[in-house]
């Protein structure tokens, strides 16, 4: 017998102690071992193709997603910078497209990420992509955490000039808040919090947008130089930590999960929400990034909002919207790693008061330690740029650019007609191929900052 746990608090759909019998037939499909308690059991999502957009749109358009993007044009220089930014935002669009294609692809849901890769590229699929989430939910985080303590500490500064509280203050304050939304049971439990994140999404962007513009035009355009800055050797690992950078704007190593909430059309549905989605993220993000490096030049911060001078209280309304949006996108990335201990630690699903207490305490005490060690980080070293960059490298690029266009290919999903097929194992090969670069380079680049920043400034940095 199958319990969703809804009402006991469970995480994922978990199979009871008197169904350890599987099929063959599923085990032939690639399911095993551990993986019966995430596998696909026959339960519809409820969500809509707007809660679809909702969850994509919170877990791609975040504040630490696009903030940075200007600073990576000015690493970059015009031509390069703007046509990176718009391969990457086609590419991404056209490989979540596919990932949603996959669903059912050989008849049997495949509810994660890692079990869809399983179902297609066997063992070594399931843990390459168990790793890189990983890497990309705890990266992700990380740099996130760093970017609501800093437009917190930005928002106190403003009303208590002379303040002592630091950056790593408010980095604790955000992961205690984090702590409290993290016992809600899942993905779809956090629709309304994330359609509220959404819009603070296009609030964050609108706010950014208009007071860059107008800081722009109050600047003495003469001093605004569009350069790149520093040695050949600078200007190269800038280039390389540059498309890290961008990588890490368009990541969402998250979409079999969000599609699992998803009502039946589950394909169209998905491939609708993540289309709207990306209209959000198109509107936002290409016209933040170009007006952020024309507005400053070279002389962009990694975070557009700490170039931002005046009006003063636009500038606090956008870290708002900032934190508010960041507290959902957190909250998409921690799931996994909740979920894998969930299934480990929590065995009695019962109902009765006692079995409910323990699954509760259980889950504060491992929600706890994975915020203690997030925020240790984030103190330690609120390095935000480097972060995103090697989140995007090694993270975001294999699972949002790499994997989707290679599984496409290795599931034999291609169109009939000749030419369209030929057509798109050339593109998918040609993706696959160029963001392997991307990936590799952008590791380069951001190694090097964070041995840089490392050398510059002690742990625990009130940045």
């Amino acid at each position: 017998m199958i319990s969703h746990q809804a009402e006991s608090g469970k995480w994922t759909t978990t199979q009871s102690k008197s169904d350890v019998h599987v099929e063959d037939e599923e085990i032939q499909a690639g399911v095993g071992r551990e993986d019966v308690k995430d596998h696909e059991h026959e339960v519809s999502g409820t969500g809509t193709w707007k809660h679809a957009a909702f969850h994509v749109a919170t877990t791609i358009a975040t504040p630490a997603a696009y903030a940075p993007l200007p600073f990576a044009i000015a690493s970059l220089g015009w031509p390069l910078g703007v046509s990176s930014l718009v391969a990457a935002t086609l590419a991404t669009w056209y490989s979540s497209l596919l990932i949603a294609s996959l669903w059912r692809w050989n008849g049997k849901k495949h509810v994660t990420y890692r079990l869809l890769a399983e179902s297609i590229f066997g063992f070594w699929g399931y843990y390459s992509i168990a790793f890189f989430q990983q890497v990309a939910s705890i990266g992700n985080n990380v740099a996130i955490q760093i970017a609501a303590g800093s437009s917190l500490k930005a928002i106190y500064k403003h009303y208590h000039t002379h303040g002592t509280l630091t950056l790593q203050h408010f980095i604790i304050f955000f992961g205690v808040f984090e702590l409290f939304l993290s016992q809600l049971p899942d993905i779809h439990s956090l629709r309304w919090v994330n359609g509220l994140c959404t819009l603070s999404t296009i609030g964050f962007a609108g706010t950014t947008i208009g007071v860059t513009i107008y800081n722009g035009k109050k600047i003495d355009r003469e001093t605004i130089n569009y350069s790149l800055q520093g040695s050949s050797s600078a200007k190269r690992f800038a280039a390389f930590n540059a498309l890290g950078t961008i990588a890490f704007s368009f990541g969402d190593a998250m979409l079999p999960e969000i599609q699992n909430t998803v009502r039946e059309p589950a394909v169209k549905n998905m491939q609708k929400g993540v289309s709207a989605a990306y209209s959000v993220i198109v509107s936002t993000y290409w016209q933040l990034a170009i007006i952020g490096y024309w507005a400053f030049g070279s002389q962009v911060q990694p975070y557009i909002v700490a170039s931002l001078t005046v009006p003063k209280w636009t500038i606090v309304m956008a870290n708002i919207f900032a934190v508010v949006q960041i507290s959902g996108c957190y909250q998409i990335y921690c799931r996994p790693t909740y979920a894998y201990f969930e299934e480990r630690l929590v065995s009695d699903t019962s109902k009765s008061s006692a079995s409910m207490f323990r699954n509760h305490l259980v889950r504060l005490t491992f929600t706890s330690i994975y915020i203690v060690v997030i925020t240790l980080v984030a103190s330690a070293m609120p390095f935000f740029v480097d972060f995103v960059s090697i989140c995007g490298a090694i993270g975001f690029t294999p699972l949002d650019f790499v994997f989707p266009v290679l599984a496409f290919l290795k599931a034999g999903k291609m169109p009939r007609n000749r030419l369209l097929c030929i057509s798109m194992r050339i593109l998918n090969v040609a993706i696959a191929a160029w963001f392997s670069v991307v990936a590799v380079l952008g590791c380069v680049g951001a190694i090097r900052f964070v041995v840089e920043d490392v050398k510059t400034y002690k742990f625990f940095h009130d940045m």
